[in-house]
């Protein structure tokens, strides 16, 4: 008699029955799987040029993308807008910059050599046409330039100061009485050659007359300055400066005396019998 509970031959599951059949069908399984998955590898690489490539540079910018969105704290989606106004910053900020460096130029213009300036504005003017790299670099130099000839020119003005102040010094110190003498004593001898005896005649008549001050005047007749001439724009023919510049009054007395009495002594003798000259 046959046991009951002994599972008949045929309910047994024919892994069970051929165990190492179902180990070799397994193993050929993932073989084959295998074996697709390099053709299908090698037809990506092989068939299609740049997919891997293609997909690694997608790959790269979704991670860069995603850190400066985490860094920043905006979306992915955002960040094209910011983009856009970053853009709109930089062009902006080159217009200003071309606004600053021509008023440079017009400021510098006639005291130092801007022609690097001019170069630069004249590249940076063409910014609405260049891509934003060449926009913001030649934003940079345009600065640069700028900031270069505004201190140039603020030597060249320094140095102009310095010589209109020492040129001033040097005028206060000739208008005095003393040296309003030194000066005709001067040019009396070098111009005319008069001697030291035709300058004491020349020291007294003027003396007489103003006090060596180059800013005398007598109200009555309207002589001016130290040859107190008659009307005292006379003196222009000798200087513009004939008003606050005694070496000018000087030169036109001086010139005055020669044509007109020939020597200072002369004029002296002259001023004393009729008491003017």
């Amino acid at each position: 008699m046959r046991n009951e509970t002994t599972t008949p031959e045929t309910d047994t599951a024919p892994e069970a029955r051929h165990p190492r059949r179902s180990i070799r069908k397994r193993r050929i399984s993932r073989k084959r799987l295998i074996g697709a998955g390099a053709v299908i590898a090698a037809g990506l690489i092989v068939g299609t040029g740049f997919t891997v490539e293609s997909a690694i540079s997608t790959q790269a910018s979704i991670a860069e993308t995603t850190a400066l969105s985490e860094s920043t704290g905006v979306r992915s989606e955002q960040l094209g807008a910011y983009s856009a106004i970053a853009e709109a910053r930089t062009r902006h900020s080159a217009q200003d910059t071309l606004t600053a460096a021509n008023a440079t130029l017009a400021a510098v213009d006639g005291k130092v050599d801007a022609s690097s300036l001019a170069a630069s504005v004249a590249s940076l003017g063409e910014y609405e046409r260049l891509p934003i790299d060449s926009i913001v670099d030649l934003t940079k130099q345009t600065r640069s330039e700028t900031e270069k000839a505004a201190a140039a020119a603020a030597a060249y003005d320094r140095a102009q100061a310095e010589r209109a102040a020492a040129a001033a010094e040097a005028l206060a110190r000739a208008n005095t009485p003393d040296g309003a003498r030194a000066t005709a004593r001067s040019l009396a001898a070098s111009k005319y050659g008069w001697d030291e005896s035709q300058f004491q005649c020349l020291d007294q008549l003027w003396q007489k007359e103003s006090g060596w001050s180059y800013t005398a005047y007598n109200a009555s007749s309207g002589a001016t300055g130290i040859p107190q001439s008659l009307p005292g724009s006379k003196m222009a023919t000798a200087g513009s400066d004939w008003q606050t510049n005694a070496a000018t009054q000087i030169s036109w007395g001086l010139d005055y005396i020669a044509r007109g009495y020939g020597s200072p002594c002369s004029a002296w003798s002259h001023s004393q019998s009729m008491n003017w000259y």
